[in-house]
Order: structure tokens, then C-alpha cells, then sequence
């Protein structure tokens, strides 16, 4: 089984990162959750220590903090980083190399071997902007795989392309990248 680090972003389709979590963890893994500042204001990182019962942080800031450099330590422990939902803002963030968050700078630690997997969530039109797209063709290019979103009525009404893809096809995704023993 693997060592997987779950990033999270601020989005509608949040609660599918946990029934992920809980899912990646009950099959075995273990599974350290990091959130985006935003998305620690939908969800407390206390519910995915709760389900996987591993760390969850949103900062290397906190009082909580295990280490001088935990984005490093986070790093070294993961052999599998998935970001799932990746919101339009990470996925800029990510592609630019830009390191001001917890998330960002464990994807900057991470040793370039290791499988990089963003599963993006956003309206259809944010998804479909040339910025959006051209990132993800960044960090595609970069090694990264991008687990294609679903499509489908979302949560601000609209219908398309955009919808964080099911927990099954996410962690087919993680399965699929993990090393065969």
C-alpha cells in the first residue's frame, strides 16, 4: 500500500475528497490530507484526521507544527501526491511553480519520480478558459497526470464539463500510478 498525500482545494465538489480520503485509507493507505487556506473554511482539517487517521493541516504556520520543514517532511513521506478537487487557483499556482501555501510547497519538495495525479472541479466555463487550459497542458507536460473531470449539472446550476471525478475513477487514477510490486 501507499503513502499518499490528498490535496485539497476550496470547492462544491469538497465533500468527495472525503469520502476519498476515507476510501484511499480503508484500502490500505495512508493518507495525509493538506488544505488550501480556503478550503479549510469549508472543512476542518479534523475530519480527515478523523477518517484516515493520519495528519490533515492547511499551514506549516500552525501551532500544530511537527517539524522546522514540514513541506519537506510531507514531501518525503509521499510516494503518490493526488489534488483532488484542484481548483482553478491551485492549478495556476502548481504550473507557475509558485510555493505560498502548504500545498504548493510540498509539490515543489516532491522528488520528481514520484506520480503527481490534479483532478480538476470548477464551472465548465472557468474549466474551459485558455489560462486554465494552458496550465494543465503545463502540468501535463511537467509529469503530471490530470484525471479528467466528469460532466454534468453543477453546483452553481450550469451544465458541462467541470465536475470533480467520481471516487471510483480517482482511485483507479492513484492505483493505476502506484508501482507494481
Amino acid at each position: 500500500m501507499a503513502r499518499i498525500v490528498l490535496g485539497v482545494c476550496a470547492s462544491a465538489a469538497i465533500h468527495k475528497s472525503c469520502e476519498l480520503a476515507s476510501r484511499l485509507s480503508k484500502d490500505g493507505h495512508e493518507v495525509r490530507t493538506v488544505l488550501t487556506p480556503n478550503a479549510a473554511k469549508l472543512i476542518a482539517p479534523q475530519l480527515y484526521e478523523a477518517l484516515t487517521g493520519q495528519p490533515a493541516a492547511c499551514s506549516e504556520w500552525d501551532e500544530r507544527r511537527r517539524g522546522a520543514m514540514d513541506h519537506i517532511e510531507w514531501a518525503r513521506f509521499a510516494q503518490v501526491l493526488l489534488v483532488a478537487p484542484a481548483s482553478a487557483d491551485a492549478i495556476g499556482r502548481l504550473a507557475h511553480g509558485l510555493a505560498d501555501d502548504f500545498l504548493s510547497t510540498i509539490a515543489l519538495a516532491l522528488e520528481p519520480q514520484k506520480p503527481r495525479l490534479l483532478a480538476p472541479a470548477m464551472n465548465p466555463v472557468m474549466l474551459a478558459a485558455p489560462a486554465v487550459q494552458r496550465n494543465l497542458a503545463t502540468l501535463t507536460a511537467d509529469g503530471w497526470t490530470v484525471v479528467a473531470p466528469g460532466t454534468g449539472r453543477m453546483a452553481c446550476g450550469e451544465s458541462g464539463p467541470g465536475r470533480l471525478a467520481e471516487v471510483d475513477e480517482l482511485v483507479a487514477a492513484v492505483t493505476a500510478v502506484l508501482p507494481r510490486a
